[in-house]
């Protein structure tokens, strides 16, 4: 925890963790405030757990979420009004700090000199250059100059786009390529599964940003706040203006652990777990390698979501874990899905229902997790069977691995590249945006209708990469994208139904049939996922060497 000073009365951090509080009030903080929305990254603690903390150290708290780079003239009178009314010293915190630094600046203005507020932010690591600037324009950011301008701007420092950055420069050198992502870690999401079920430490899940940029690529280390695509500009948070000849949107999706009532507050405690955020990945080992008796429920919610595969993975792991540990007989598994189907693609289904009967799981369709108390140990979901009226059922657990319903950023739901779902709304082919043609996206955020997998990042790179340069060229599409993904489905230890397809359920094997056959478990499978598809993820795919995923060409192209 990084405390910076900012006046006497109030201080600023970064994202702090619910540890942090006592060490908080022993410095004599006698107020939190959180200004970061919950969800923003997968590593992030909710502020439920913050206040809780909080709370039991004697602590004022409260919570004004500000998406990133959207603080307006009411949020700043409104954090005037808190800070006002909260008792001093006042502890602020965001995802780096930046967002409070800037509430407090704006509510100050009336009080301190312009060149007061600019020595102390700056002096604590600030720059309000950007908000001095918003301020002169009547609150309305110029897009008609931009701060920096580059050929190529990739929004999103992820699998999707590291990923097509680097296959760019192996097509184009010369580019000047720009990528934006406020985050310090690169995480490989696709192992977390396997940290759920004590195969991999997490720790091997996790790079630093810096070390994955490729060479002779920009890095700002910012969030973005809106988009102004009639005028080719990007608006960072501190409302910095980025410019671009094309841009490519790839920010992944957001976890939308809110939606689910009462699970924020009990979120890695009282057998309330998910592999699906970096840090609680190890707690969903911890209960399954203890758990000896007892009912254990996974859950998934409505679609879209990140692997569609991956909450049924979670169950199939933990239970061959109870299987080879002599415990699975006294163990009641359930596996509740807001779908009516096992898995969406039917040749892998006979596999999966193989192993769902080996570990005498009980399969409940259509029910969707809408509340939790952990304390209590019990979940309640909405039954929603066609033609039949919407049912509330409890469910008592012992363990409960949950998979949080998944939106797009608040930043693109609210942007002109949004379709009404709120998706980055995308040819399916070419992945080219269909109203701005110097558009494109890739990964979890646009709209095609295939599965959101970094396997299917892997396979949009190139084809954005390659339709990019054509385009550069002053030619039409070249690649188009089939849809494909892919879904590792860890049965148990040691052997995995490899699926892959692409749009409309088609089949889509890498490998011939004698030597994996996707539709049954294989353990040449497994050793792919264990062994082999990490180091081609961060030294061949992250790196533009495009393994199996050469583009299609567009037919005429």
């Amino acid at each position: 925890m990084e405390i910076k000073t900012i006046s006497n009365g109030f201080s600023v951090s970064p994202q702090i963790v619910a540890d942090d509080v006592k060490e908080i009030a022993k410095r004599g903080f006698r107020s939190i405030v959180c200004n970061r929305p919950d969800g923003e990254g997968a590593d992030q603690p909710t502020f439920e757990e913050i206040s809780n903390a909080a709370k039991e150290a004697g602590l004022e708290v409260r919570y004004q979420p500000i998406v990133s780079g959207k603080v307006s003239d009411d949020d700043a009178r409104d954090f005037g009004r808190l800070y006002d009314e909260l008792p001093k010293p006042v502890f602020a915190y965001c995802r780096t700090g930046t967002r409070s630094t800037t509430l407090w600046s704006l509510s100050q203005a009336a009080h301190l000199d312009t060149s007061e507020i600019l020595r102390a932010t700056k002096a604590a690591g600030y720059d309000m250059g950007g908000v001095v600037r918003r301020i002169v324009n009547g609150g309305k950011t110029p897009t008609d100059q931009g701060d920096a301008k580059y050929d190529i701007v990739i929004i999103g420092g992820g699998a999707a786009g590291i990923s097509v950055a680097s296959s760019l420069i192996a097509r184009r050198s010369g580019l000047e390529i720009a990528v934006i992502d406020p985050a310090d870690i690169h995480y490989y999401q696709p192992g977390w599964t396997m940290v759920g079920g004590g195969v991999f430490e997490a720790s091997t899940t996790a790079q630093t940003m810096g070390s994955l940029i490729p060479k002779g690529v920009h890095w700002i280390k910012a969030a973005v706040a809106a988009f102004e695509p009639q005028d080719d500009a990007v608006i960072l948070d501190g409302c910095r203006v980025v410019k671009y000849d094309r841009l490519i949107v790839c920010p992944g999706l957001k976890l939308d652990w809110n939606r689910v009532e009462g699970l924020v507050e009990t979120l890695g405690r009282n057998g309330v777990t998910s592999n699906y955020r970096y840090d609680l990945a190890p707690y969903t080992w911890e209960l399954v390698s203890s758990m000896r008796e007892g009912k254990a429920i996974f859950t998934q919610p409505p679609m879209p979501i990140k692997c569609a595969g991956a909450p049924q993975k979670a169950m199939y792991l933990s239970a061959d874990h109870w299987h080879r540990t002599g415990v699975l007989k006294n163990i009641d598994i359930d596996f509740c899905n807001a779908g009516g189907v096992l898995f969406g693609v039917k040749d892998y289904v006979p596999a999966l229902e193989s192993y769902v009967k080996k570990y005498d799981a009980h399969l409940d369709f259509f029910h969707n997790l809408v509340a939790i108390d952990g304390q209590a140990k019990k979940a309640w979901f909405d039954v929603a069977k066609p033609d039949t009226e919407v049912e509330r059922v409890e469910k008592s657990f012992d363990m409960i691995h949950v998979c949080p319903p998944q939106v797009a950023p608040d930043f693109i739901r609210v942007s002109p590249l949004a379709d009404a779902a709120g998706w980055v709304d995308v040819d399916q082919a070419t992945l080219r945006h269909k109203s701005f043609t110097n558009i494109w996206s890739l990964g979890d955020v646009m709209n095609a209708p295939n599965a959101k997998t970094a396997a299917a990042a892997r396979k949009q790179a190139p084809v954005v990469a390659e339709n990019v340069v054509a385009d550069i060229d002053g030619k039409s599409p070249v690649a188009q994208y089939d849809g494909y993904g892919s879904c590792p489905l860890t049965v148990e230890r040691g052997r995995i139904v490899l699926a892959e397809f692409g749009y409309g359920g088609t089949l889509l094997p890498s490998f011939p049939k004698w030597l994996i056959d996707g539709t049954k478990p294989s353990h040449l499978a497994w050793l792919l996922k264990e062994k082999i598809l990490p180091p081609i993820y961060w030294k061949a795919m992250l790196r533009g060497k495009e393994w199996l995923a050469k583009p299609e060409k567009v037919t005429g192209a």
